[in-house]
């Protein structure tokens, strides 16, 4: 019967999409969602359509029955069926599943409640918009969004503010499921300032374009990118590089490459995509599209004058540079490194001194230096161990 539901005979489809309404087959739904991530997406969607056509008034309580089974490829039929023929009692049962529901089943009630917008759900969905499950947590931040619920979203941006970086991190992904533009200043802020700013960044795309941020605030754009590109391969999927439209944004900031901001960001992305093609380990397991627009993205980056590049390095040796650390990686003059021993930053001095090590040019002098700024007794530690 699933080969049946999933295959390309209209006959056949309809048939079994008919036979899992009419006698509630959770079985096959449950293979359905066991099966979701062997299946296209295209072949996912055809089966939510077959579905829906063969829900009625007669079956759609069949759809109850599906809610243990959570996937983000059918919850739009379950929770627009459910929606479709709610009243007062299926929506008091679904407000209970939003309270003690598995997390499954809370999910697929926080997206009914993007249709059916009872206030009694606030407390529910604003109860679970921080748990372990993606999916629940993103499911609950738009229907908050879309019932306009604003004190969740002030919440959030006071959570910015935190010396957690887990819970900063947290409060970043509700507001990009929240989708309120407005917080992409505060958003910002937090990424410069936390310790996951590679996973910080790789939200930001999905509440707004890096091409506009790069024309808002060139330094934020090229701030955001850089932070992916250390990400990619580690932190972020290789699949991403789609949702980031990043050969485009890689494209139009080769336009730039005169600004030394870009040139360091460029450099990185070189670097990083150089790894990404010469290690199987990172591409084994993607996809024929991933492959390609990753080896795409290289050929463009290696068709740019690496020299010409590197020439601008210099520019962004400087304490108050946001590139200052991508730059360390590829600056050579060891004039202009030694000079950063001298700053105020004593992850700057630190960086510096690993640079020299591996440049072979830390010597006493260059120690002395670091040392006489350095206040912090475990950098001191590292140092001195150099």
């Amino acid at each position: 019967m699933f080969k049946k539901l999933t295959g390309k005979n209209p006959r056949e489809y309809e048939y079994a999409a008919r036979h899992i309404m009419d006698n509630a087959d959770e079985k096959l739904f449950a293979e359905l969602v066991e099966k979701d991530s062997f299946l296209f997406d295209f072949v996912k969607q055809n089966v939510a359509q077959r579905l829906e056509k063969a829900t009625n008034e007669h079956n759609w309580q069949t759809v109850l029955s599906f809610l243990k089974y959570y996937s983000p490829s059918y919850e739009e039929f379950v929770a627009s069926t459910l929606a479709k023929y709610a009243d007062e009692d299926l929506t008091d049962r679904m407000l209970e599943f939003l309270e003690k529901g598995t997390d499954d089943e809370k999910t697929y009630a926080a997206k009914f409640f993007s249709y059916v917008q009872d206030p009694l759900a606030i407390e529910f969905l604003k109860k679970n918009s921080y748990t372990e499950n993606d999916y629940l947590n993103t499911n609950c931040a738009i229907t908050l969004a879309a019932m306009k619920e604003e004190s969740s979203y002030n919440e959030a941006i006071e959570k910015l503010k935190s010396g957690d970086d887990f819970e900063k991190f947290a409060a970043v992904k509700f507001l990009t499921a929240y989708g309120k533009k407005d917080a992409l200043p505060q958003i910002l802020d937090a990424m410069k300032n936390s310790s996951m700013a590679e996973n910080i960044a790789g939200e930001i795309p999905y509440l707004e374009s890096i091409f506009n941020i790069l024309d808002n605030n060139f330094e934020n754009g090229l701030l955001v990118v850089n932070y992916i590109i250390n990400g990619l391969g580690e932190i972020l999927g290789l699949s991403q590089v789609f949702d980031f439209e990043l050969f485009e944004v890689l494209e139009f900031i080769e336009t730039k490459f005169e600004d030394s901001r870009a040139a360091v960001v460029l450099l990185n992305a070189r670097e990083k995509f150089e790894t990404l093609t010469e290690n199987d380990e990172y591409l084994f397991d993607e996809d024929k599209n991933t492959k390609n627009e990753i080896n795409d993205i290289k050929k463009l980056l290696f068709n740019i004058d690496k020299k010409e590049l590197l020439s601008k390095v210099n520019a962004e040796l400087k304490e108050d540079s946001p590139f200052v650390f991508t730059a360390l990686d590829f600056a050579t003059d060891l004039m202009a490194i030694r000079e950063l021993l001298k700053c105020n930053n004593q992850t700057i001095i630190l960086k510096t001194a690993e640079i020299l090590k591996s440049l072979g040019n830390l010597d006493d002098t260059a120690k002395t230096v670091a040392l006489l700024k350095i206040t912090d007794e475990n950098i001191k530690s590292i140092i001195r161990a150099l």
